[in-house]
């Protein structure tokens, strides 16, 4: 098969690889031939000064020739092999751990349920990273070898036999964690509020800590952030470090995926022969926890977690006590909430006096009975909103739901409030005069004699400013 400049390769490939796959047996599923620039050894002929012929030889980039093995391996599932034609035979091999870890998988008998590129849940966790962590230089090198010793290729077991032969080293490594929600709509909400607190992630100092390495005003390299739209409509978050990035982005719509993608192993303090994978990888999977360390105090605000939705629905606890839910815009409710804030500086707590009291206030009553105080304040602390002190009658709120008790407060005087009157009519024009001194022919905006400072008629004047005078 001959490819055409720009083919996406890969998906031209999936039908065969899956007919190849469904065999169960490895193999060559198409051979292709492409066009492409290629780093070689080129010939320059030239002459000294007595006019002899002279050859130097230079790597250049030449358009060439370069032949694609895609296969299918029973170990490590779809893969490819590209060779150029011209000497010195550069080559590049693609695959994926992932696929190599499922394989892995199904033969320990360890039952998962497949995320693109991943996993999305395991019957046991422990077992499948310790496959993960399998996945090392050895192992590769083996998948390499015994493909390299059946295709044909340039050098022949002669030329291997004397020494002549490909050593395989790290062009472009990628080390992933994948993090799955419960609920998609957690997912969204969760990488939205991180797109929007994180912008800034890019920094030195961000980098710094994120990579592990010290960069200097000399330093050579891109440092920021980069916010990418993808093709199915996804957001991706790209932090640069010189030749490699960490990328994030959501994984079908459930799971959040941390990639640091290492161009050049030499910027992580690593040498590029395969054999130092075993050092390159604890460095990339440092990086992408400490992402998600630096990321997390931006995270203070997100509302979506399993507090707030223990508190906005019913739930039953283990002895069966069903606790009501804390529904958003009840008036008790709201009157709970604002009587909770208004008790954030209470260093010594509060009572059920101060709270009634200030409940009363908030919902304009004097029928608020102090038995209906009680059964609210089990009801907050069946909620876990509010906690009593050890051997008193004092309450303080816990950590976890001021913000809750902040929220309900705030969307509903800052957002509900306003919108509700929106479509109630203006007040009468009558009012309006005595609230605005206007003019009450036109209700044009000018002074009314009231202000004793009637409106010049001269038109205004644009000039320049004399030096030293004021406008």
């Amino acid at each position: 098969m001959k490819f055409s400049k720009d083919q996406a390769k890969l998906e031209t490939m999936t039908p065969y690889l899956a007919r190849q796959a469904a065999t169960g047996r490895s193999g060559v599923v198409v051979i292709g031939a492409a066009q492409e620039f290629q780093r070689l050894w080129t010939a320059y002929e030239g002459k000294t000064s007595t006019g002899t012929p002279r050859w130097s030889f230079v790597k250049a980039d030449r358009r060439v020739t370069c032949y694609y093995f895609y296969l299918w391996d029973a170990d490590f599932g779809p893969a490819f092999i590209k060779v150029c034609a011209y000497f010195p035979y550069p080559g590049k091999i693609w695959f994926n751990g992932h696929e190599w870890a499922k394989r892995q998988a199904a033969k320990a008998g360890l039952g998962y349920t497949e995320l693109s590129n991943g996993f999305a849940t395991c019957t046991n966790p422990a077992a499948l990273q310790e496959i993960c962590d399998r996945l090392a230089s050895e192992t590769i090198n083996v998948f390499v070898q015994r493909w390299l010793a059946r295709l044909p290729l340039p050098f022949t077991e002669k030329d291997h036999d004397a020494g002549y032969w490909w050593e395989t080293f790290m062009r472009q490594i990628e080390i992933s964690r994948t993090l799955v929600f419960d609920a998609p709509r957690h997912a969204r909400g969760f990488f939205e509020a991180l797109i929007a607190d994180n912008l800034d992630i890019g920094r030195l100092h961000n980098v710094e800590i994120i990579f592990g390495r010290r960069v200097r005003r000399d330093t050579l390299g891109t440092f920021r952030t980069a916010i990418d739209r993808r093709d199915n409509g996804g957001v991706l978050v790209n932090v640069f470090y010189k030749h490699s990035r960490i990328k994030q982005y959501l994984k079908d719509g459930r799971a959040m995926r941390i990639e640091t993608v290492v161009n050049a192993p030499r910027g992580l303090g690593c040498n590029v022969r395969l054999p130092n994978l075993e050092e390159l990888q604890p460095k990339a999977r440092a990086a992408n926890r400490r992402i998600l360390e630096v990321e997390r105090a931006g995270q203070g605000c997100v509302l979506a977690s399993p507090a707030f939705e223990r508190i906005a629905h019913p739930t039953v606890d283990a002895v069966g006590r069903r606790t009501p839910a804390l529904r958003f815009g009840d008036p008790r409710v709201m009157a709970l909430a604002g009587a909770l804030c208004q008790t954030l500086l209470a260093a010594t707590g509060f009572t059920n006096k101060n709270l009634r009291v200030l409940m009363t206030g908030l919902l304009g009553t004097t029928s608020y009975s102090t038995s209906q105080m009680i059964y609210d304040l089990r009801w907050l602390r069946l909620n876990w909103l509010i906690r009593r002190l050890p051997r008193s009658n004092r309450y303080v709120l816990t950590d976890e739901r001021i913000r809750i008790a902040v929220f309900y407060t705030k969307i509903y005087n800052r957002l509900l409030v306003p919108l509700t009157p929106a479509d109630q009519p203006q007040a009468p024009p009558e009012l309006l005069r005595l609230i605005h001194p206007v003019c009450p022919a036109c209700f044009c905006g000018a002074l009314t004699p009231l202000s004793r400072r009637p409106l010049s008629r001269r038109p205004a004047r644009l000039g320049r400013r004399s030096a030293g005078r004021p406008w």
